[in-house]
Protein backbone atom coordinates (compact mmCIF):
# COMPACT_ATOMS: atom_id res chain seq x y z
CA UNK A 1 0.00 0.00 0.00
CA UNK A 2 2.60 2.35 1.07
CA UNK A 3 4.35 1.78 -2.68
CA UNK A 4 0.78 2.47 -4.59
CA UNK A 5 0.61 5.86 -2.53
CA UNK A 6 4.18 6.58 -2.97
CA UNK A 7 4.22 6.33 -6.97
CA UNK A 8 1.75 9.44 -7.50
CA UNK A 9 3.37 11.47 -5.00
CA UNK A 10 6.59 10.93 -7.21
CA UNK A 11 4.51 11.70 -10.69
CA UNK A 12 3.02 15.10 -8.69
CA UNK A 13 6.67 16.28 -7.93
CA UNK A 14 8.07 15.76 -10.79
CA UNK A 15 5.19 17.11 -13.21
CA UNK A 16 5.80 20.27 -10.47
CA UNK A 17 9.70 20.15 -11.39
CA UNK A 18 9.01 20.23 -15.16
CA UNK A 19 6.19 23.06 -14.82
CA UNK A 20 9.00 25.42 -12.74
CA UNK A 21 11.85 24.81 -15.39
CA UNK A 22 9.52 25.82 -18.05
CA UNK A 23 8.46 28.80 -15.94
CA UNK A 24 11.74 29.99 -15.90
CA UNK A 25 12.82 29.34 -19.06
CA UNK A 26 10.14 31.53 -19.88
CA UNK A 27 10.73 33.63 -17.59
CA UNK A 28 15.00 34.07 -19.11
CA UNK A 29 13.51 34.47 -22.51
CA UNK A 30 11.31 37.35 -21.59
CA UNK A 31 14.46 38.73 -19.54
CA UNK A 32 16.78 38.97 -22.25
CA UNK A 33 13.55 40.32 -24.50
CA UNK A 34 13.47 43.69 -21.82
CA UNK A 35 17.25 43.98 -21.42
CA UNK A 36 17.75 47.79 -21.82
CA UNK A 37 21.31 48.27 -23.77
CA UNK A 38 22.98 52.15 -22.85
CA UNK A 39 23.78 54.13 -26.18
CA UNK A 40 26.31 57.52 -26.05
CA UNK A 41 25.45 60.06 -28.01
CA UNK A 42 28.44 62.73 -27.60
CA UNK A 43 26.58 66.04 -29.36
CA UNK A 44 26.86 69.54 -29.22
CA UNK A 45 25.22 72.02 -26.59
CA UNK A 46 22.88 73.57 -30.28
CA UNK A 47 20.82 70.33 -30.77
CA UNK A 48 20.46 69.93 -26.91
CA UNK A 49 19.48 73.70 -26.04
CA UNK A 50 17.11 73.92 -28.83
CA UNK A 51 14.99 70.99 -27.68
CA UNK A 52 15.23 68.89 -30.72
CA UNK A 53 17.00 66.02 -28.40
CA UNK A 54 13.94 65.73 -26.11
CA UNK A 55 11.59 65.05 -29.27
CA UNK A 56 13.64 62.25 -30.77
CA UNK A 57 15.34 60.48 -28.63
CA UNK A 58 12.68 58.91 -27.10
CA UNK A 59 10.94 57.89 -29.93
CA UNK A 60 14.34 56.22 -30.60
CA UNK A 61 14.64 54.85 -27.36
CA UNK A 62 11.06 53.12 -27.84
CA UNK A 63 11.84 51.74 -30.46
CA UNK A 64 14.90 49.86 -29.91
CA UNK A 65 14.90 49.22 -26.42
CA UNK A 66 17.88 51.68 -25.90
CA UNK A 67 18.64 54.31 -23.27
CA UNK A 68 20.53 57.20 -24.66
CA UNK A 69 22.87 58.62 -22.20
CA UNK A 70 23.59 62.36 -23.83
CA UNK A 71 26.63 64.48 -23.25
CA UNK A 72 26.23 67.49 -24.79
CA UNK A 73 29.53 69.50 -25.16
CA UNK A 74 31.61 71.66 -28.03
CA UNK A 75 31.70 69.93 -30.93
CA UNK A 76 35.51 69.55 -30.66
CA UNK A 77 35.19 67.93 -27.49
CA UNK A 78 32.64 65.56 -28.91
CA UNK A 79 34.70 64.61 -32.26
CA UNK A 80 37.87 64.14 -29.39
CA UNK A 81 35.46 62.03 -27.18
CA UNK A 82 35.09 60.22 -30.93
CA UNK A 83 38.93 59.57 -31.30
CA UNK A 84 39.40 58.54 -27.90
CA UNK A 85 36.69 56.15 -28.19
CA UNK A 86 34.81 57.17 -25.02
CA UNK A 87 31.22 57.74 -26.93
CA UNK A 88 29.06 55.38 -29.50
CA UNK A 89 27.89 57.95 -31.57
CA UNK A 90 28.33 61.71 -32.70
CA UNK A 91 26.05 64.11 -33.79
CA UNK A 92 28.18 67.45 -34.44
CA UNK A 93 28.61 70.63 -36.89
CA UNK A 94 32.00 71.10 -38.10
CA UNK A 95 32.44 69.55 -41.29
CA UNK A 96 36.20 69.75 -41.78
CA UNK A 97 37.18 68.67 -38.38
CA UNK A 98 34.74 65.13 -39.28
CA UNK A 99 36.19 64.83 -42.46
CA UNK A 100 39.67 64.26 -40.52
CA UNK A 101 38.22 61.53 -38.07
CA UNK A 102 37.06 59.78 -40.88
CA UNK A 103 40.38 59.62 -43.14
CA UNK A 104 41.83 58.69 -39.02
CA UNK A 105 39.37 55.98 -39.73
CA UNK A 106 38.37 57.38 -35.83
CA UNK A 107 34.66 57.11 -37.42
CA UNK A 108 32.60 55.66 -39.69
CA UNK A 109 29.33 55.56 -41.47
CA UNK A 110 28.94 59.93 -41.89
CA UNK A 111 25.90 60.90 -42.44
CA UNK A 112 24.14 64.25 -43.58
CA UNK A 113 21.15 64.81 -41.12
CA UNK A 114 20.15 68.05 -41.18
CA UNK A 115 21.22 71.60 -41.59
CA UNK A 116 20.28 75.47 -40.27
CA UNK A 117 22.43 78.43 -40.27
CA UNK A 118 24.47 80.86 -38.45
CA UNK A 119 23.41 84.46 -37.76
CA UNK A 120 25.14 87.20 -36.23
CA UNK A 121 22.92 88.81 -33.49
CA UNK A 122 24.13 92.15 -31.65
CA UNK A 123 22.99 94.91 -29.52
CA UNK A 124 19.55 96.84 -30.85
CA UNK A 125 21.37 100.21 -30.26
CA UNK A 126 23.48 99.20 -33.37
CA UNK A 127 26.69 100.09 -31.50
CA UNK A 128 28.77 99.07 -34.65
CA UNK A 129 26.34 99.79 -36.93
CA UNK A 130 26.22 96.37 -38.54
CA UNK A 131 23.21 95.84 -40.68
CA UNK A 132 23.99 94.46 -44.04
CA UNK A 133 24.12 91.12 -45.16
CA UNK A 134 28.13 90.41 -45.85
CA UNK A 135 29.28 88.62 -42.54
CA UNK A 136 32.94 89.79 -43.07
CA UNK A 137 32.11 93.41 -43.58
CA UNK A 138 30.33 93.09 -40.05
CA UNK A 139 33.54 91.28 -38.05
CA UNK A 140 35.40 93.90 -39.94
CA UNK A 141 33.06 97.02 -38.83
CA UNK A 142 32.63 95.38 -34.90
CA UNK A 143 36.53 95.05 -34.90
CA UNK A 144 36.70 98.82 -35.93
CA UNK A 145 34.66 100.33 -33.44
CA UNK A 146 35.93 98.29 -30.84
CA UNK A 147 32.38 97.06 -29.78
CA UNK A 148 32.00 93.92 -27.27
CA UNK A 149 32.00 90.62 -29.12
CA UNK A 150 31.53 87.40 -27.17
CA UNK A 151 32.94 83.88 -28.12
CA UNK A 152 32.22 80.59 -26.74
CA UNK A 153 35.82 80.12 -26.93
CA UNK A 154 34.80 75.84 -26.52
CA UNK A 155 36.51 74.53 -29.83
CA UNK A 156 32.62 73.72 -30.95
CA UNK A 157 31.16 74.23 -34.33
CA UNK A 158 30.07 77.47 -33.83
CA UNK A 159 33.56 78.93 -32.20
CA UNK A 160 35.29 77.42 -35.22
CA UNK A 161 33.53 79.04 -37.43
CA UNK A 162 33.23 81.75 -36.02
CA UNK A 163 37.72 81.66 -35.90
CA UNK A 164 37.11 81.23 -39.59
CA UNK A 165 35.49 84.81 -40.19
CA UNK A 166 37.93 86.27 -38.26
CA UNK A 167 40.66 84.17 -40.45
CA UNK A 168 39.46 85.41 -43.29
CA UNK A 169 39.68 89.12 -42.66
CA UNK A 170 43.02 88.48 -41.28
CA UNK A 171 41.96 88.81 -37.57
CA UNK A 172 42.96 87.22 -34.77
CA UNK A 173 40.70 89.05 -32.08
CA UNK A 174 42.13 89.76 -28.50
CA UNK A 175 41.51 92.45 -26.20
CA UNK A 176 38.92 93.75 -23.30
CA UNK A 177 36.29 94.22 -25.85
CA UNK A 178 36.77 90.09 -27.00
CA UNK A 179 34.82 88.17 -24.25
CA UNK A 180 35.06 84.29 -24.22
CA UNK A 181 32.85 82.29 -22.34
CA UNK A 182 33.93 78.42 -22.65
CA UNK A 183 30.34 78.10 -22.93
CA UNK A 184 27.22 76.64 -24.49
CA UNK A 185 25.48 78.52 -26.91
CA UNK A 186 22.69 79.02 -24.80
CA UNK A 187 24.85 80.70 -21.74
CA UNK A 188 26.97 82.58 -24.00
CA UNK A 189 23.88 84.57 -25.49
CA UNK A 190 23.09 84.96 -21.82
CA UNK A 191 26.35 86.68 -21.51
CA UNK A 192 25.86 88.46 -24.88
CA UNK A 193 22.68 90.23 -23.53
CA UNK A 194 24.12 91.04 -20.37
CA UNK A 195 27.35 92.66 -22.06
CA UNK A 196 25.56 94.34 -24.54
CA UNK A 197 27.61 92.54 -27.35
CA UNK A 198 27.82 91.21 -30.91
CA UNK A 199 27.68 87.03 -30.91
CA UNK A 200 27.79 84.28 -33.62
CA UNK A 201 24.71 81.85 -33.13
CA UNK A 202 23.28 78.93 -34.62
CA UNK A 203 19.80 80.26 -35.63
CA UNK A 204 18.21 76.96 -33.57
CA UNK A 205 19.51 78.16 -30.63
CA UNK A 206 18.99 81.88 -31.13
CA UNK A 207 15.04 81.16 -31.63
CA UNK A 208 15.01 78.82 -28.34
CA UNK A 209 16.61 81.66 -26.51
CA UNK A 210 14.96 84.70 -28.18
CA UNK A 211 12.64 85.81 -25.92
CA UNK A 212 15.10 85.30 -22.43
CA UNK A 213 17.46 87.96 -24.63
CA UNK A 214 15.57 90.69 -25.33
CA UNK A 215 18.66 93.52 -25.47
CA UNK A 216 19.76 91.38 -28.79
CA UNK A 217 18.61 91.41 -32.76
CA UNK A 218 19.31 89.52 -35.59
CA UNK A 219 21.70 91.97 -37.62
CA UNK A 220 23.25 89.17 -40.09
CA UNK A 221 21.71 86.75 -41.92
CA UNK A 222 21.11 84.56 -45.51
CA UNK A 223 24.74 84.26 -46.23
CA UNK A 224 25.56 81.50 -48.79
CA UNK A 225 28.48 80.72 -46.14
CA UNK A 226 27.02 80.61 -43.00
CA UNK A 227 25.29 77.33 -43.63
CA UNK A 228 25.56 75.00 -40.66
CA UNK A 229 25.44 71.52 -41.51
CA UNK A 230 25.03 68.43 -39.24
CA UNK A 231 26.54 64.95 -39.43
CA UNK A 232 25.65 61.69 -37.58
CA UNK A 233 28.71 58.94 -37.15
CA UNK A 234 29.70 56.20 -35.08
CA UNK A 235 32.63 55.36 -33.63
CA UNK A 236 34.73 52.66 -35.40
CA UNK A 237 34.45 49.68 -33.38
CA UNK A 238 37.12 48.15 -35.35
CA UNK A 239 39.74 50.89 -33.48
CA UNK A 240 37.44 51.72 -30.27
CA UNK A 241 36.38 47.38 -29.69
CA UNK A 242 34.25 48.96 -26.27
CA UNK A 243 31.83 50.83 -28.40
CA UNK A 244 28.07 49.57 -28.55
CA UNK A 245 28.37 49.84 -32.47
CA UNK A 246 24.94 47.35 -32.87
CA UNK A 247 22.96 50.45 -31.34
CA UNK A 248 25.09 53.10 -33.27
CA UNK A 249 24.24 51.80 -36.56
CA UNK A 250 20.42 51.86 -35.29
CA UNK A 251 20.90 54.96 -34.34
CA UNK A 252 22.33 56.17 -37.12
CA UNK A 253 19.67 54.63 -39.77
CA UNK A 254 16.67 55.92 -37.26
CA UNK A 255 17.93 59.59 -37.87
CA UNK A 256 18.28 59.28 -41.35
CA UNK A 257 14.77 57.51 -42.04
CA UNK A 258 11.71 59.52 -43.48
CA UNK A 259 10.13 59.81 -40.33
CA UNK A 260 12.65 61.28 -38.55
CA UNK A 261 13.48 63.71 -41.12
CA UNK A 262 9.97 64.75 -41.17
CA UNK A 263 10.14 65.25 -37.38
CA UNK A 264 13.32 67.31 -37.61
CA UNK A 265 11.53 69.68 -40.30
CA UNK A 266 8.57 69.93 -38.32
CA UNK A 267 10.47 70.58 -34.98
CA UNK A 268 9.95 74.36 -33.72
CA UNK A 269 7.02 75.31 -36.56
CA UNK A 270 4.22 75.65 -33.48
CA UNK A 271 6.17 76.98 -31.05
CA UNK A 272 8.27 79.18 -33.37
CA UNK A 273 6.30 79.70 -36.54
CA UNK A 274 9.57 78.43 -38.55
CA UNK A 275 11.70 74.87 -38.63
CA UNK A 276 14.55 75.18 -36.07
CA UNK A 277 16.11 72.63 -38.58
CA UNK A 278 15.92 71.43 -42.11
CA UNK A 279 15.99 67.74 -43.29
CA UNK A 280 19.19 67.33 -44.96
CA UNK A 281 20.05 63.80 -46.34
CA UNK A 282 22.57 62.44 -48.28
Amino acid sequence: MKKNRIFPLLIVFVLLLLSACGNSNAESADAKKTVVTDLILATTTSTQDSGLLDVLLPLFEEENNVKVKTIAVGTGQALEMGKKGEADILLVHAPKSEEELVNSGDVINRKRVMYNDFILVGPSDHPAEVSDGDIKAAFQKILEGKANFVTRGDDSGTHKKELGIWASINVQPVGDSYISTGQGMGASLQVANEKNAYILTDRATWLAQEKNVTNLKIVVEGAEDLMNIYHVMQVNPEKHDMVNHTDAEKFIEFMINNKTQAAIEDFGKDDYGQSLFFKYTE
